[in-house]
Order: structure tokens, then C-alpha cells, then sequence
């Protein structure tokens, strides 16, 4: 999508753009057949999240995963439409429905990585202060007041979080671009194709990491 987006304004190049386009819609089927499984798996997930100790991320999980159990039904819905195994079936009141449960399921995530995010800085700011207390530095310097500006004290504080906790920088990353997605299909906040497939991008180069390695995958408590 990207790509085709880059070359749709360069002359000469229309046979590669459609090219692109038909190769995006096969892959897009393709992909589906992937994720005729994902059902179970959501609901695995969401069976887990009940579980979880900490009472906000079980809340956002729980709803948030049972937002994409109906998402892939939606899916596996308009996939069966794609194929031609059924023709009863409403094309763009089911894609409306899936991007409306993806976008709820991604909405709740974020508001997890940033309750998450939350607590990291309130650690982060709590151990700079137990250390600058240990230290006896002059009184009045603490994490929230390093810098002049309250924002360059803010953004500061929250580099340091998120360097300290990198499953939570991918996490809050993917999930931000993920949702670039329904937020153009519902005319909520419409993006241009270009940023939709940086996104993307963005987007499949974190999950990759954290497939590549595990350790870097957001673990629940």
C-alpha cells in the first residue's frame, strides 16, 4: 500500500500501480485463510485476561479481547463473501461492523499500555527520588523538575519509562499504528494511503520482534 501510494503520482508508472493494487488484494485474501484460527485464539485470550490480578488491565483486556473474538468473526465473515462460498452477505455493513470491534479492541489496548506507562513513570519518578534522597542532593531537584519546562520534565520522565520497559514501547507502538487502520475506514480521522501503509509497516515490524524474540512480547500480571 505504500509503495503504490508513492508511485501513484509518478508518471509512466500506472501498469506498476495496478500491478501493486491487485498483488495487495491477493495478499489480503491470502492473509485471511491465516487467520481462520484467530477466533479460538481470542478467545483463549480472553479466558486469560479474567485472570489477570490487576483490576485496569483486566477490564480493558477482558472487553478488549472480546471485541476482537466478534472482529474475526466479522472477518471470517466477509472472507466467505470473498471467496464466493456465500452471496447473502452485506459487503459493507460487515466491514463497518469489523473495523467498528477492531477499533474498540485497539482503543482498549491503548488504554492499557497507558495505564501501563502510567506506573512506570510513577516507579521511575519514586527510584530517582529514593535516589537523589540517598544522595542528599540540594533540596527542590527531583525527576519532575530537572528541566525548566514542566513538558521537557514530562517527555523526559516518559523516555526513561519506556527505555526501561521496551515490550511496552512495542506494544504502545503497534497498537497506535494498528489503529490508524479503523480510524480511516470509520471517518473518524481519515488518513491518506501513504501514512495508513507507513503504519502498517511500523506496525509488522514490531510484531516481528516480538516474535523473533519472545522476551520483548508485553506480558500481563
Amino acid at each position: 500500500m505504500l509503495l503504490r501510494y508513492l508511485l501513484e503520482s509518478k508518471a509512466g508508472k500506472e501498469e506498476v500501480v495496478m500491478k501493486l493494487k491487485s498483488l495487495e488484494s491477493s495478499v489480503s485474501t491470502g492473509r485471511k485463510w491465516f487467520r481462520l484460527g484467530n477466533v479460538v485464539h481470542a478467545i483463549q485470550a480472553t479466558e486469560q485476561s479474567i485472570r489477570v490480578t490487576d483490576l485496569v488491565p483486566r477490564f480493558c483486556l477482558t472487553l478488549a479481547n472480546l471485541n476482537r473474538v466478534i472482529y474475526y468473526v466479522c472477518d471470517t465473515v466477509l472472507w466467505v463473501k470473498s471467496v464466493g462460498l456465500t452471496s447473502g452477505v452485506n459487503r459493507e455493513k460487515w466491514q463497518m461492523w469489523a473495523a467498528r470491534h477492531y477499533y474498540y479492541f485497539l482503543l482498549l489496548s491503548l488504554v492499557r499500555d497507558l495505564y501501563e506507562i502510567l506506573l512506570q513513570m510513577d516507579w521511575v519518578a519514586r527510584d530517582r527520588a529514593k535516589r537523589e534522597k540517598s544522595s542528599r542532593d540540594p533540596p527542590g531537584h527531583s525527576v519532575v523538575h530537572e528541566e525548566a519546562e514542566w513538558l521537557q520534565s514530562f517527555i523526559l520522565l516518559l523516555f526513561r519509562s519506556l527505555k526501561r520497559h521496551p515490550p511496552l514501547l512495542l506494544d504502545t507502538v503497534k497498537n497506535f499504528c494498528d489503529i490508524l487502520i479503523p480510524l480511516n475506514q470509520l471517518g473518524i480521522y481519515k488518513s491518506n494511503l501513504g501514512i495508513v501503509g507507513l503504519g502498517g509497516l511500523v506496525s509488522s515490524v514490531a510484531g516481528l520482534i516480538t516474535v523473533v524474540y519472545p522476551q520483548l512480547k508485553l506480558k500481563t500480571r
